[in-house]
């Protein structure tokens, strides 16, 4: 690591430890507290500094035996500018491409055009099925790739997502169901997209543009037909279950399970008929489709508002079938029953909380910003 820093002094100064950590120091001409800052306790060089320019080089981690007197170079306008132009030439003969440099903007969601790794997926159809497949959630908060949800044909296999804000947890759901779609030869996966978000609403607007943007097979529902299908996704798993049989990769995506009366689940054992020959109405398909599909290929990725709907439409058993949760701001209280920890409590504007349970991580993340419509026809070319 290089850092430059016109001063070390004032309310941002680095703590002792971590300068202990950077054993080269350079100052250049400073005043007494910056040269005790930069060097050594026992090492007030740096003040003495007079001529412009005029600078001294330690490798002795700022001890006064280190330093070493030099005087920088100086180039004028002109020949700056001379050797910029030629670094620029160079670098545009090579072929190679680089990623920019990584910039952090704690205040600010993040762009999800600085998703590397999904814009790889974007330029090149894969020639074969993934093992496994993760969704992007967005930025992370350390110097790592971007945060992601992997699903694997396993129990637990889901993801769950909650958060009161409806255009967070909608980009959330539509960037899982770009890069999933993008990790995937031709037919070998589906989406169903259960959206309950009302006709006029931004983000039903969003849903539906990246839905209608290509021919990608999506099979959509509403409160009108939901019925319709989870007998559909019911038909699906009982074929993969009876014939130990396998199929494209499926993902159940539903937006604001809050809205969905019908999936509530109000009796373990609820039925839409008798129990000889009556078949299961939605709330237990989705039950079904949560604790048994993840084995078969068939993840469920539900948003929700609050940890009380959760509780009401879930309970505690089915929860648990989701290994992998993002949470937004909450009380620490819902925190802790949501991820076994308060920390989504002090969450700030632009931060989440992806939780694993499987791999008992949590991690910090900043979640993507709604993406623009030039990036959705551009999704839209490569992919759907």
């Amino acid at each position: 690591m290089l850092l430059g820093s016109q001063t070390l002094g004032g309310a941002y100064t680095l703590a002792r430890a971590t300068i202990g950590q950077m054993v080269i120091r350079i100052a250049l001409q400073c005043n007494e507290a910056d040269a005790y800052l930069i060097m050594d306790q026992d090492n007030p060089a740096p003040r003495l500094l007079s001529r412009p320019g005029e600078g001294i080089y330690n490798d002795a981690a700022g001890s006064i035996e280190g330093n070493s007197p030099f005087q920088a170079v100086w180039l004028s306008d002109k020949t700056r500018d001379g050797y910029l132009a030629k670094i620029r030439a160079r670098a545009d003969q090579n072929p190679e491409s680089y990623p920019g440099p990584i910039v952090f903007e704690g205040n600010a969601p993040a762009d999800l055009r600085e998703n590397i790794p999904l814009r790889l997926a974007l330029q090149k159809a894969p020639a074969q099925i993934p093992a496994q497949a993760g969704a992007w959630l967005g930025a992370p908060n350390s110097i790592k790739g971007p945060t992601e949800a992997i699903f694997r044909r396993q129990s637990g296999g889901n993801l769950l997502v909650v958060g009161q804000s409806e255009e967070r947890t909608t980009t959330i759901l539509v960037v899982a169901l770009v890069s999933l779609a993008a990790q995937y030869p031709k037919g070998a996966s589906r989406f169903v997209v259960l959206d309950s978000t009302p006709a006029g609403y931004p983000q039903r607007e969003f849903l539906q543009h990246i839905i209608g943007a290509g021919p990608l097979e999506i099979v959509q529902g509403s409160n009108t037909n939901l019925a319709e299908v989870m007998t559909g996704l019911a038909e699906e798993l009982k074929r993969r279950a009876d014939h130990e049989s396998s199929g494209p990769e499926v993902f159940v995506l539903i937006q604001g399970l809050q809205n969905f009366k019908k999936l509530r689940a109000e009796d373990e054992f609820s039925f839409s008929s008798s129990d000889t020959g009556g078949s299961l109405n939605p709330a237990a398909t989705l039950l079904n489709l949560i604790t048994e599909g993840p084995a078969r290929g068939i993840h469920v990725i539900v948003t929700c508002d609050t940890y009380n709907n959760v509780s009401r439409y879930l309970g505690r058993k089915t929860l648990s079938e989701f290994e992998m949760r993002v949470v937004f701001q909450m009380s620490a209280s819902d925190s802790a029953s949501l991820i076994d920890a308060p920390a989504a409590a002090t969450l700030g504007m632009h931060r989440a909380l992806f939780y694993n349970d499987r791999e008992g991580s949590l991690e910090t993340f900043r979640p993507y910003a709604q993406p623009d419509g030039g990036w959705i026809g551009d999704v839209a070319r490569r992919v759907l």
